[in-house]
């Protein structure tokens, strides 16, 4: 084995190399990046190609002093640092808030060939590729004054740990492979207890997506699971789907579930809007072009399909699936509100609770972890879309930037979770620069 590394160094440097000629020839979307936002999204023609655009940031952290730009009105501290790649928050009934300190499982049959070898160097380039610390850890800022004092581990142990949600004395944690249960009781700052199965979830050796997330029901009975999808645009087969591009609905108590939505290649985030209707925010297919098919937001209706793998935004067929299905697309929904094509949309709040200026009064707030397969790159930011009503209507508002420095081809941070605190201030988990920032209302300046 020793004797072959100088080949598969020599190899590595090809496909980096490779990607960078690649992307230089690639031609820049024409686009303005509002094109594909919104209710009614620009959707241009597809282009494929043998080779996706490959257009990532090298992940460096934040340096000494230096914070993400909030939106005018609002400042930002950390919360918390040093963490380990913090990826999903959770606000407990007490104020203490808890973050899944977590990346990827053991994934042997994922990302094979020359392909497969461009993503996990990509990967390894935007700091994805780090171990999974596998932890929830609790923080607490008993004094109020924005930072965390108290930092301990709640759970250790897990599994690629990342949704969670507590229902009366019990906590659900969604692991990479299953959705347990565990004791709990206010205030503790450890638990000890063995996990109880709820239900196991699709996991595997693929896994491709992840991240599980959980979300409970108004009156608790039920919990909701986002489960993405085994592939991109089902390449390893559709029976490897099984289960999967779908959201669950899970009995709290017995463990029966069903499948509640289908189709949404990577559902990620969950949130309930006061009308008690449930969001989902979707990273959807790659390799399709610059500005196709925008990640999006959605209302998810009880049995509904929306289109993945066959076709994006209601029917357009994506071609490079087979065989395909005109019975599932002729029924396929387009989502309520486009993200932007390749901003790897993740996080998603209702903005309920939130103490910050007027223009995020009411709506939703999404985290934006950012682009690889996009020139020019987007996304890498918090942005807040305002709604009338339950529907997403209005333009987005940037409330996070900074993330990136585009001159030097670096990413100080990437935004992925977001949620409000007991304080109506909102948080934001930085999993390339371990930090937790906390973003609240400008101080009012006394008049003289």
């Amino acid at each position: 084995m020793i004797a072959h590394r100088p080949l598969v160094k020599t190899l590595s440097t090809l496909i980096i190399v490779a990607a960078t000629v690649l992307l230089a020839c690639a031609t820049p979307s024409p686009l303005s990046p509002a094109a594909g936002f919104g209710p009614n999204p620009v959707l241009p023609e597809p282009k494929t190609g043998p080779v996706p655009v490959v257009n990532v940031l090298k992940a460096e952290g934040w340096p000494q002093g230096m914070t993400p730009t909030p939106a005018a009105g609002t400042s930002v501290n950390a919360f918390a640092s040093g963490l380990d790649h913090p990826r999903w928050l959770y606000v407990l009934p007490n104020g203490d808030v808890l973050v899944a300190e977590t990346n990827a499982p053991p994934r042997p049959e994922d990302a094979k060939g020359l392909q497969g070898k461009v993503m996990k160097l990509m990967m390894k380039s935007t700091g994805a590729a780090v171990p999974s610390a596998n932890r929830i850890t609790l923080l607490r800022d008993a004094d109020g004054d924005g930072v965390a004092e108290i930092r301990t581990p709640l759970l250790e142990n897990l599994q690629s740990p990342f949704g969670m949600a507590l229902v009366g004395d019990d906590l659900y944690v969604a692991n990479a492979h299953a959705l347990v249960r565990f004791p709990y009781s206010s205030g503790v700052t450890r638990i000890s207890a063995a996990p109880t199965t709820v239900v196991d979830l699709p996991g595997g050796p693929i896994n491709h997506h992840w991240t599980k997330n959980v979300i409970a029901s108004k009156d608790g009975s039920k919990l909701y699971v986002a489960v993405g999808s085994n592939s991109n645009v089902a390449e390893n087969g559709i029976s490897a789907e099984e289960g999967r591009a779908a959201i669950w609905e899970v009995e709290r108590k017995t463990g029966l579930h069903r499948i509640f939505a289908s189709g949404l290649r990577n559902p990620v985030g969950l949130a309930w809007t006061p009308g008690g209707t449930l969001w989902a925010s979707v990273n959807e297919r790659d390799e399709l072009g610059n500005d196709l098919p925008p990640d999006y937001m959605t209302s998810v209706k009880d049995g509904a399909f929306y289109g993945w793998p066959y076709s994006y935004y209601g029917n357009h067929i994506d071609e490079r699936v087979t065989p395909q299905r005109p019975d599932l697309v002729a029924r396929a929904l387009a989502p309520d509100y486009a993200l932007g094509a390749h901003t790897a949309s993740l996080g998603l709040a209702w903005s309920g609770g939130a103490q910050l200026p007027e223009a995020f009064g009411k709506g939703m707030f999404i985290g934006q972890h950012g682009s690889w397969n996009r020139a020019p790159r987007a996304g890498y930011k918090v942005i807040f879309v305002p709604f009338d009503g339950e529907r997403a209507l209005g333009a987005p508002i940037d409330l996070l930037t900074g993330f990136v420095d585009e001159e030097g081809g670096r990413a100080y941070g990437r935004p992925v979770g977001v949620t409000v605190d007991s304080r109506g201030a909102v948080l934001v988990a930085d999993d390339v620069g371990n930090v937790i920032w906390r973003v609240s209302r400008s101080p009012t300046k006394a008049r003289p």
